[in-house]
Parts: structure tokens; C-alpha cells; sequence
């Protein structure tokens, strides 16, 4: 199974990364409210990291569902984003509704 990083565990991201992580992926999960993403990764056998950019580093696959642009520059760019922990190769997916402008 793949190695998954799950970004933003809102009322939709919550659901769809236990559904992958009973699916049998390795999930790791970050959350702006720490203690949400403990939560999950206590109700679901997971992992939960401080930082987008170490929930990133080594999987093969980041996904994202998150508010808003604002929300998801927040989580990808930066020093701390998960564009900085991802490894060659890897796959980014965003669920967040964002404008086509942030997408591109």
C-alpha cells in the first residue's frame, strides 16, 4: 500500500482519510488544531505531524482539503509547506475548492 499524507481534517478530509487509512495505506495527517489531528490518529491507528512539511516528507502520495486559496498556500508553500517535504516523484492532490488561478 502507498505511503499517504492527508492535509486538512475538516468535515470532508476527517472521513476520506480514515476511509484511506482502513483502506490499509500508511497515512499521516496534519491539521492546523493539533489536537483534531491526535484525534484521528488515535481513533484510526494513523500517524499526525506538526508541520504540512513533515506529514509530507517520504510519501508517495499529499493530498489536500483544506477552506479555501488562503488555506491551501498555507499548507503547500513555504518553508513548512508540504512542496518542501515532498520527494521527487511524488503526487499532490487537492480536493479544496480553489480558484483556478491558485490550481494553476
Amino acid at each position: 500500500m502507498a505511503k499517504l499524507a492527508f492535509l486538512g481534517l475538516g468535515v470532508m478530509g476527517y472521513p476520506m482519510a480514515g476511509h484511506l487509512r482502513a483502506a490499509g495505506h500508511d497515512v499521516t495527517v496534519y491539521n492546523r488544531t493539533t489536537a483534531k489531528a491526535e484525534a484521528w490518529a488515535a481513533q484510526h491507528g494513523g500517524a499526525f505531524a506538526a508541520t504540512p512539511r513533515a506529514a509530507a516528507e517520504g510519501c508517495d502520495f499529499v493530498l489536500a482539503c483544506v477552506g479555501n486559496d488562503d488555506d491551501l498556500r498555507a499548507v503547500v508553500t513555504g518553508p513548512d509547506g508540504a512542496l518542501a517535504g515532498m520527494k521527487p516523484g511524488a503526487i499532490f492532490v487537492d480536493h479544496t475548492t480553489v480558484s483556478a488561478t491558485v490550481t494553476r
